[in-house]
């Protein structure tokens, strides 16, 4: 709108039509002519053709109508001959050949000839093949061919014979005709002599072919041999066909004749017209098979002719239609001449004011080729570094990436996407890139522009941080995998006494058990998400109060952990043993060596051995000590676990380390059903404060005389069978009852 109210600042502004421009308008004008008159001329053809094909379809269910009506005729007339062999004048005449019964029988046959225009006439021979009389005086001057007569012919009785098309003048003309013979046989099937009735092929034709098409689709008749013995034309108004009856179509016509020997019907476009075929079978009987071709044509004057109405619109209609082109081609050239005088005075504006917004310029190889001060800025580089930089090393991509970036702008044109910069810890940019066309240098370029939205990001961050720290209303802290605070609310703050939370870690603010603990609660978040347990404050280890933590696991796409949502609240610490709510455990101590706990088992007296049990504690979780980094990470566990199971052992009972991995507690005065019942609930306890993952517990019952190593020897045997069950971690070995 400013270019419209602002005089132009220099002529070259302006709409300017240079050479190049007029003639890139002249070319696309030749070309649209060439490409309406190539099509124009096309649609033409395909449209006559199209009509050609329609005629050539409705013209073949015209000769299939017409050859079904030459065989039905041709049967009807067998059945007529028989009708004649049998009729009682000729029978009287054969048993008493008088000139009296002759003349009733011509005088029959004349009537009949006279009211059945196809039948030229009928002939009666005797048995030797000799004609006896005829209605007509042009038949019956040959004699019968040998093989239709005495034994050697191979049809009688009520069979009809029917003869090839023949040729017979007739007034001055050749007239096609077919014979049928019918064989007058004694009762002692000698011949009497032969009936023959002569027809009209051409007669026929003519009382068919009016019914169901004009004078302008002919139709011709011809032999497989390719004589034609109907439909000769007076004055030809296509070359190449027979002018004559019995001329050849196989030699004025061979292209035409080779197509149709190889099939019984189909079409032929030829230069002047377009024929039509179809083989049809006048007789089924074997020894009479006779076939002929039906052939019908229409020039291609007379379709062209009655094409010209949509020709004349086609033509109109493409004249039309350039001519309106032309005046678009006109207006597009004159709008993109306005359009690049626009871009030319706003290229000018962008000069002399800075923007907002970074911008880059890069060539089809993806070298930059110019960029603005912002660009440079938000890039955290120098404008005179930017100068034929890779497009690919600034938006940090390697080869695959950009290459399919490069396919995306030549389908889409355009591509937007982020981009992390290395200038600031929130700086983030939105990257737009536009593939551009040059007119004048005929290249394309890439317009890339950059947009920072690092405080949006950031703000959105900070709004789904908010969102999983408030997510719950107790004392709540959101960290991330190695347990480093992120977020605090108020009561976690006010809990742990510390003003700012941040930066700090877990760990640090809870007891050294717990830190030492952290690598199996992070195992346990990325299996289960979750994990709960009692925990102490750094400032409330000597109290008697404690905390119950719940730490939810929040993982990424490589399930991986990325936040760890963590409350706690006030709780008491759980007491079992004879004195409630002491968290004391029965003994400080617990036996390092076996040679202690042989001691202990030597000096128990034999009443207490009798009646006593062991218990093999296996505590490595499955694939623990899969690496020899994880052997400090299973000695923290059972640490873990001797203070806990310290903390609920009866004072009657003793503990001690076998190996690393496993414990052994001894049970005096402890039968096989209360050793089970006791490590039931010691499992229950521990998983209730995360440790029982992966325990499988082996219990023995004492036998007389064992020693040590026999009673250890039997509660190993149950250990394997507890590593070997799936529903249950617990069993027992050589003893009374097995759970």
């Amino acid at each position: 709108m400013l270019t419209r109210k602002l005089p132009l600042l220099i002529n070259a502004q302006g709409i300017q039509w240079s050479q190049q421009r007029i003639f890139a308008a002249a070319s696309q004008i030749c070309i649209l002519l060439i490409s309406v008159v190539v099509l124009t001329n096309i649609v033409i053809t395909l449209g006559e053709r199209r009509l050609q094909e329609d005629w050539a379809t409705q013209r073949y269910s015209e000769l299939q109508a017409v050859g079904t009506l030459i065989a039905d005729k041709v049967s009807f007339q067998q059945f007529r001959t028989q009708m004649f062999a049998t009729s009682e004048l000729l029978s009287s005449y054969l048993d008493l050949p008088t000139e009296a019964n002759q003349v009733k029988l011509q005088n029959n046959w004349d009537i009949v000839v006279d009211n059945i225009p196809e039948l030229l006439g009928i002939a009666l021979y005797d048995p030797q093949g000799q004609l006896k009389f005829a209605t007509d005086e042009e038949f019956g001057h040959n004699a019968l061919p040998p093989s239709l007569l005495g034994s050697s012919r191979n049809m009688g009785g009520h069979e009809i014979y029917t003869s090839p098309l023949e040729f017979s003048p007739i007034n001055g003309k050749l007239e096609p005709y077919l014979y049928q013979l019918a064989w007058l046989e004694n009762p002692d099937q000698t011949v009497r002599g032969y009936l023959v009735a002569y027809n009209s092929m051409s007669r026929m034709l003519k009382n068919i072919k009016p019914a169901y098409s004009s004078k302008q689709a002919p139709l011709m008749m011809l032999d497989t041999q390719g004589l034609l013995y109907s439909g000769a034309l007076e004055s030809p108004t296509t070359g190449r066909l027979p002018e004559t009856m019995g001329g050849s179509l196989k030699q004025s016509y061979p292209a035409l004749w080779r197509k149709m020997a190889t099939s019984n019907f189909g079409q032929f476009h030829g230069d002047d017209a377009t024929f039509v075929y179809l083989k049809v079978e006048l007789t089924t009987q074997y020894e009479t098979r006779r076939e002929y071709f039906l052939l019908s044509y229409v020039k291609n004057d007379d379709i062209a002719a009655k094409f010209e109405q949509w020709r004349n619109i086609l033509m109109g209609g493409a004249i039309f239609l350039t001519l309106l082109a032309c005046v678009v081609i006109y207006l597009t050239h004159a709008y993109r001449l306005v359009h690049r005088s626009r871009d030319f005075s706003i290229d000018l504006a962008n000069r002399l004011f800075n923007t907002d917004s970074g911008y880059i310029i890069a060539n089809e190889l993806g070298r930059v080729l110019s960029a603005n001060t912002m660009a440079a800025k938000l890039l955290s580089l120098e404008i005179d570094e930017l100068s034929d930089r890779s497009l690919q090393r600034i938006l940090h991509m390697d080869d695959e990436q950009y290459q399919e970036l490069e396919n995306l702008l030549a389908v889409d044109k355009e591509w937007r996407g982020e981009l992390d910069t290395e200038a600031s810890e929130y700086t983030q940019l939105s990257v737009s890139l536009r593939l551009e066309y040059d007119i004048d240098n005929k290249q394309n370029y890439t317009l890339v522009t950059f947009e920072d939205i690092g405080e949006l990001k950031h703000s959105q961050e900070e709004a789904r941080l908010n969102q999983l720290l408030n997510d719950n209303p107790m004392a709540t802290v959101l960290s991330d995998a190695k347990g480093v605070i992120i977020k605090s609310n108020a009561a976690f703050n006010s809990l742990m006494q510390v003003k700012d939370s941040r930066s700090l870690q877990i760990t640090d603010l809870l007891t050294k058990d717990f830190k030492n603990q952290w690598p199996q609660i992070s195992q346990q978040l990325i299996l289960k998400r979750t994990w709960q347990g009692q925990i102490l404050s750094a400032n409330n280890r000597a109290s008697d109060d404690c905390m119950l933590a719940t730490l939810k696991g929040h993982l990424d796409a490589s399930d991986d952990i990325e936040y760890i949502v963590c409350t706690f609240e006030h709780a008491k610490l759980k007491a079992h043993g004879t004195e409630p709510g002491s968290s004391v455990p029965h003994r400080s101590t617990i036996f390092n060596d076996r040679r202690d706990l042989e001691r202990y088992f030597n000096n128990m007296s034999q009443e207490k051995k009798d009646f006593s049990s062991l218990m093999l504690l296996d505590i490595a979780a499955e694939g623990m000590l899969s690496h020899m980094s994880d052997i400090g990470q299973l000695e923290s566990r059972q640490k873990e676990v001797e203070s806990q199971l310290l903390r609920e052992l009866p004072n009657r009972y003793q503990m001690s380390r076998w190996q690393l991995g496993k414990l052994i507690i001894m049970l005096p005065d402890t039968d096989s059903d209360q050793a089970h019942y006791f490590a039931i609930d010691t499992l229950s306890k521990l998983k209730s404060n995360g440790l029982g993952d992966g325990i499988c517990i082996g219990i023995a019952a004492y036998q007389g005389g064992q020693i040590l190593e026999q009673f250890l020897s039997n509660a190993e045997v149950a250990l394997k069978r507890a590593k070997q069950t799936d529903e249950q971690n617990i069993c027992q070995a050589f003893t009374r009852q097995i759970f």
